[in-house]
């Protein structure tokens, strides 16, 4: 069975180490040679979940045997076994902390079970107050004092398992009070992953997501004239997208001197052929430009964007080859930063947060913060500087101002910026300036420049950020602690804070009053702009581009700062022995949440299937995102609410907008799936309800009867149960899972089942009428 064979000599000089090894009877030692195996590089999905031998074909012959779709789309692969061995690691401590999480709620549930407070407002066992995996310090004490302050939630956004802390006004507090809920009505764990997008920062670390290169290197030899985000742009490419960013965003973001900029542009050409020299604020234009024009181009490719992941090719990162130059070029400034600093750090929070790094986006406006703060931005500027430059840093310190407020509104964080230490003056408009400006737009009309916009902007923005304030420092006022841990586990505390927060509201219709009338967006009818009474919006002929989106902008983030500050009041339903009495104010501010919410998906609704304004324009698709999730929550918690019918309406149109944002960037397809999941929840849920005799009380309609009458109150809010059509694709997925290992990060994705319903199932609303919708308030 084993042969002897003499051991090899000792190396010997040059020469000798090719002499051949002399062993007897040699060929009685030979084997046949086994024929070398086939490698497959990557099996396809359908080969793998079967586990059969893939040839490696586009198809492969055992789709086309089966008749299945040959596809491979499975993210993550290893190559090497280092690398295995840290996926392991990683699928290991995910799975050790699914686990405590399903135990700390599970032990929640059997203690609480037993004394729960008969008119809690929350879920017992899962309160808003009660600090769970991914909700702690939602209640605290401020240091040194025994005041109340409206804590956070801490929730993973990104890659990495890390983290970070989102205030009470955020999107993300609002998704973790909605999972809390939706959890003990499935009794089963409902993470805030399921309802998060998987967006390019769910994908990769940072936008700089392909392997290191040399950005010195700018030999652009081989760059042909489909763009690439691997590769820097020929001299006429980076004029396409520099000639876009003027019709784009300059309008909107007037932070740049676009005579300047074209100078400084020209300064940095070299031989003619070759490439230009670095600049960092021409590279970060080019890469907020290209976000533009590649949502362009996707939208009107035949090339279909998947929905399950966001890869490379997204254009939400597309222009990331500059970004990263940009970043690199911008480290040597920190010591001696410049006003093209602030420029270049404003313009890369743009970046990020269009990419949906929201954190990246927050660091880098604190970056442009302190530059601004060390150049004096903040103050007014000197006299001896030249008019237009004094102009332009009020507009850049503004623009900042409202861009930094925005952010820290929308992510619930403190500010940075600080009004009590600004003495700049609000920048001007009128014709002088617009002229001098280095930009050349038509007038509006005689009051009215391109100008015009970044005033009311920032007098926007301004009056949202007072009221925030005002309403969030108040909180220790209404509410002591006593009663709970959260204010909403005090239903009168709740609806004196409601009471507060409409007379603090006043700032909002100053506003709307001012508005000239050549920035609103024109209803149909007697409609009227910036409002919520539903009429459809108006796009009128031969209005420039610019001016149309600078309406559009303006009235949508008016409702979406709005709706933020209502989104408070709406208070997931108790599973007590007895329904929760709210107030009539938290009721209204509820639906008033919903209302702007409807206003704000109609209108993108009008112009996602009407026109092409808004593509490329990743910040407004976070809008609808908002709204849309909103509206799903509203019909969790008042599922018999007297605006049930238009806000389950508007829901489907959101979808619908989504699945045409889809067509230039992947995200908001994974945001349409969502969305129908969560619609399949609403309308089982109702349909649940529509068969029980639960009492409750219903939120009054903020809408008008002539406005409300516009939609007839016989439509049903879902289907029978019989029609209701539930997906088969978690359950392929769970057969996936079983038989590959590649899938196993998809185990967040799996919906829980919507079997398990508890008996005592109590919701805010009113007892049905005829119609199967709640009558409202009596009187």
């Amino acid at each position: 069975m084993y042969s002897t064979f003499e051991g090899s000599k000792a190396p010997g000089p040059k020469g000798e180490k090719d002499e051949k090894l002399e062993i007897p009877n040699a060929s009685s030692f030979e084997a046949p040679l086994r024929p070398k195996r086939q490698q497959v590089a990557r099996a396809c999905d359908s080969c793998r979940m079967h586990r059969i031998k893939c040839d490696n074909n586009v198809p492969c012959k055992n789709c086309v045997s089966r008749g299945e779709q040959c596809v491979n789309k499975s993210p993550g692969e290893r190559r090497t076994l280092p690398q295995a061995y840290r996926e392991i690691d990683r699928l290991k401590q995910k799975v050790k902390e699914l686990e405590e999480q399903l135990e700390k709620e599970r032990g929640k549930s059997s203690v609480v079970s037993t004394a729960t407070p008969p008119f809690a407002l929350t879920p017992p066992g899962t309160s808003d107050c009660t600090p769970t995996p991914d909700n702690v310090g939602v209640s605290s004490a401020t240091a040194g004092t025994n005041q109340q302050v409206w804590g956070g939630v801490m929730s993973s956004t990104g890659q990495s398992s890390q983290k970070t802390w989102y205030g009470p006004s955020s999107l993300f507090y609002y998704i973790n009070r909605m999972n809390t809920y939706l959890s003990a009505v499935f009794q089963q764990l409902h993470p805030d992953d399921l309802i998060q997008l998987k967006s390019v920062a769910k994908t990769f670390a940072t936008p700089d997501c392909s392997p290191a290169e040399d950005d010195d290197k700018t030999d652009t030899k081989d760059v042909s004239q489909t763009v690439s985000n691997e590769a820097y742009l020929t001299p006429t490419q980076e004029e396409y997208f520099l000639n876009l960013y003027w019709q784009s965003y300059h309008p909107t973001l007037a932070i740049i001197d676009e005579t300047e900029f074209r100078k400084h542009y020209r300064s940095l050409a070299t031989t003619p052929g070759k490439p230009r020299k670095p600049s960092p604020l021409v590279d970060i234009v080019i890469a907020v430009s290209m976000q533009v024009g590649m949502a362009m181009a996707q939208r009107h490719s035949s090339r279909a964007l998947p929905a399950t992941e966001v890869g490379k090719d997204d254009p939400s990162i597309a222009g990331r080859l500059y970004y990263r130059r940009c970043q690199r070029l911008l480290y040597n400034e920190q010591e001696a930063p410049t006003l093209m600093t602030v420029q270049c750090h404003m313009l890369s929070a743009v970046y990020t947060c269009c990419a949906a790094f929201q954190n990246m986006s927050h660091v880098a406006l604190s970056l442009a913060v302190r530059s601004a703060h060390m150049l004096g931005l903040h103050t007014e500027p000197p006299s001896d500087l030249p008019v237009p430059t004094r102009d332009l840093h009020r507009r850049v310190w503004w623009s900042l101002y409202t861009f930094e407020s925005k952010t820290c509104m929308k992510l619930g964080r403190p500010f940075y910026t600080d009004a009590d230490s600004t003495s700049c003056s609000l920048p001007a408009h009128d014709h002088r300036v617009a002229s001098l400006a280095g930009s050349d737009f038509a007038l509006p009309d005689e009051n009215t420049t391109w100008l015009t916009y970044t005033l009311y902007n920032c007098k926007l923005l301004l009056s949202a950020r007072q009221v925030h304030t005002t309403f969030y420092d108040k909180y220790p006022e209404f509410y002591s602690g006593s009663t709970g841990r959260v204010i909403y586990d005090d239903p009168a505390a709740l609806e004196r804070y409601a009471e507060f927060l409409s007379t603090a509201m006043k700032p909002f219709e100053d506003w709307v009053r001012s508005v000239p009338s050549a920035l609103k967006a024109k209803r149909e009818g007697d409609g009227q702009p910036l409002s919520t009474d539903r009429s459809p919006i108006v796009m009128e002929q031969f209005v420039p581009p610019w001016l149309q989106r600078q309406r559009l902008l303006l009235e949508l983030l008016y409702h979406i700062l709005r709706l933020n500050l209502y989104r408070p009041f709406i208070c997931f339903p108790s599973m007590a022995t007895e329904a929760p009495e709210l107030g009539t104010m938290s009721l209204s501010h509820a639906a008033s949440a919903a209302e702007h919410s409807i206003a704000v998906t109609r209108i993108f609704h009008h112009i996602v299937t009407n026109t092409d304004l808004l593509v490329g324009f990743h910040e407004a698709f976070q809008w609808q995102w908002n709204a849309a999730l909103t509206l799903a929550g509203y019909l969790f918690a008042y599922p018999t609410s007297s605006i049930a019918v238009p806000v389950r309406e508007s829901i489907d149109l959101s979808i619908v907008v989504f699945e045409d944002f889809g067509r230039s960037f992947g995200t908001s397809l994974g945001a349409a799936t969502v969305m129908r999941d969560l619609a399949i929840k609403i309308d089982f849920l109702a349909e649940l309800l529509r068969g029980s005799n639960l009492q409750a009380s219903t939120p009054p309609s903020t809408q008008d009867p002539a406005a409300a009458g516009q939609f007839t109150t016989e439509t049903a809010i879902v289907p029978p149960a019989s029609e209701i059509t539930f997906s088969q694709e978690p359950f392929a997925s769970t057969i996936d899972m079983a038989y590959s290992v590649d899938n196993s990060g998809d185990l967040e994705m799996l919906w829980p089942p919507i079997g398990n319903m508890p008996d005592q199932w109590w919701f805010h609303a009113q007892p049905p009428g005829l119609n199967g919708i709640g009558e409202g308030f009596p009187g």
